[in-house]
């Protein structure tokens, strides 16, 4: 008898269980006011978008009280519907031309010195909007020459020709979230592909040497061990440097189920792990995401002299 896949074990339940008691350790401070008004104001003052509302983060409360915020381009209305995400999916509005420069303006206007930006998919187009990445990396580094700015990018369903439009406008870092193992791709999201993730990565770094890559996997959607730690070894096989790991969490009982709440010694140890197969910096917590202690990632891992030479 074969042995059952990972992805088997989710797709052959019948009975959907009840939601698992979240454990006292995953605790989502709510949002205080100043600061997060401040930042709230200004963002959509601007007309903009941030993944920290869209996606319900559960630390907008913390990033948006020290002034951080990540913003999402192009659109609010994702091409996919992963089975994560809280973002709304469906027929997106016409690119945004102008988005760069307001964002560009709000980064400025916040005094970053680390700035995030991400979106959502649109594979209505052929280049995904990969000229947008661009204009808004270009326009941060002319307005603020001292801010950094780091990509979470879609995989522009691997195009080499899309990302080069994006690594040519230099962020120092490009992050691209495989979000889970191999074995559960196709289920938490169906209409991504994992060779898309690999050639995204690796050709990033292909493209620009000396970029600092980026990865991230939720964890409790049904992996196992064995199989987060092969997936780790992969991505550090591609040459990626930071990887985030954090709890996922269940937006609405439409998206898929938690099968399990990791310990926080489960997430120290994955960080050793990581450590030890040689990435450069590991997050790993319950609460931890993408951009999460992202400028302190930037601070240590890229010399100021980079920036200076800009």
């Amino acid at each position: 008898m074969p042995l059952e896949t990972t992805r088997d074990r989710i797709s052959n339940e019948t009975l959907t269980p009840p939601p698992l008691r979240r454990p006292d350790y995953i605790r989502i401070k709510p949002p205080a006011t100043g600061a997060i008004d401040s930042v709230a104001h200004l963002v959509r003052g601007k007309g903009l978008h941030t993944v920290c509302e869209e996606a319900g983060c559960p630390n907008l409360g913390e990033c948006w009280a020290q002034g951080t915020a990540t913003f999402l381009i192009l659109g609010k209305i994702c091409t996919r519907a992963c089975g994560f995400c809280n973002i709304q999916h469906g027929r997106p509005d016409p690119l945004d031309w102008d988005e760069p420069e307001r964002v560009a303006q709000a980064v400025y206007a916040m005094g970053l010195k680390h700035a995030v930006i991400t979106s959502v998919n649109r594979d209505d187009r052929q280049d995904g909007g990969a000229p947008l990445f661009a204009m808004t990396i270009q326009r941060i580094h002319d307005l603020l020459p001292g801010c950094s700015v780091e990509v979470l990018i879609p995989d522009f369903k691997g195009s080499i020709q899309a990302l080069k439009i994006v690594m040519d406008a230099h962020p120092e870092i490009l992050n691209h979230n495989v979000e889970t193992v191999p074995g559960l791709f196709k289920v938490v999201q169906p209409q991504d592909r994992w060779e898309w993730s690999r050639a995204t990565l690796e050709n990033a770094r292909r493209l620009v040497p000396n970029v600092l890559t980026k990865s991230g996997i939720m964890v409790g959607l049904g992996e196992q061990m064995d199989e987060l730690h092969a997936t780790m070894q992969e991505l550090r096989s591609w040459g990626v440097d930071i990887l985030t790991i954090g709890q996922y969490l269940q937006p609405s009982r439409r998206h898929l189920p938690i099968k399990r709440y990791y310990t926080p010694d489960e997430f120290e140890a994955l960080k050793e792990y990581g450590l030890q197969l040689g990435f450069r910096w590991v997050e790993s917590a319950p609460l931890v995401r993408s951009s999460y202690h992202a400028a302190n990632q930037v601070a240590a891992l890229l010399p100021r002299s980079t920036m200076e030479r800009r």
